[in-house]
């Protein structure tokens, strides 16, 4: 408890982004990564489409960035984040993912329910340690619908 009065004292502000992912992203270019997934990001001939895609874009007005888009299987998008050339990955990815010990994670914002009845509860990946930016994503998507 007595930590909190001098942290306060000293203008710190938690949390925290080591490589400062939110500053860089207001006013500026989020650069996203999406997989491929029907239900969620789609990827045709014509510009993106889908629930996360709506879901990032209203995310990137809020903070008046732009979002730059790569398209990709979750390994390299997930190699781009930890090497810091993404600041988000989406694509249904599942609470479950194997890449939960490497990278940051939302909690769950949704739930899906695949053709075998099974559910999934859905997230997207921030880079590892960016605690601010996480924050913000999360606050963004608990005050959102899905579309």
């Amino acid at each position: 408890m007595a930590v909190l009065p001098l942290l306060a004292g000293c203008g710190a502000q938690i949390p925290v982004d080591p490589e400062g992912t939110l500053e860089d992203v207001r006013s500026g270019t989020i650069s996203v990564g999406v997989s491929p997934n029907a239900d969620f990001v789609e990827v045709s001939n014509g510009p993106l489409q889908g629930s996360e895609i709506q879901i990032i874009q209203n995310f990137a007005e809020n903070l008046d960035a732009e979002v730059e888009w790569t398209v990709g299987g979750e390994e390299q998008l997930v190699e781009a984040l930890e090497n810091g050339d993404l600041d988000l990955v989406a694509g249904g990815i599942s609470s479950k993912t194997p890449w939960a010990e490497q990278v940051g994670m939302t909690r769950p914002y949704t739930t899906h329910v695949d053709v075998d009845g099974k559910e999934s509860k859905i997230v997207m990946l921030v880079p590892p340690g960016e605690n601010a930016f996480l924050f913000e994503v999360e606050r963004f998507l608990d005050r959102t619908q899905m579309p």
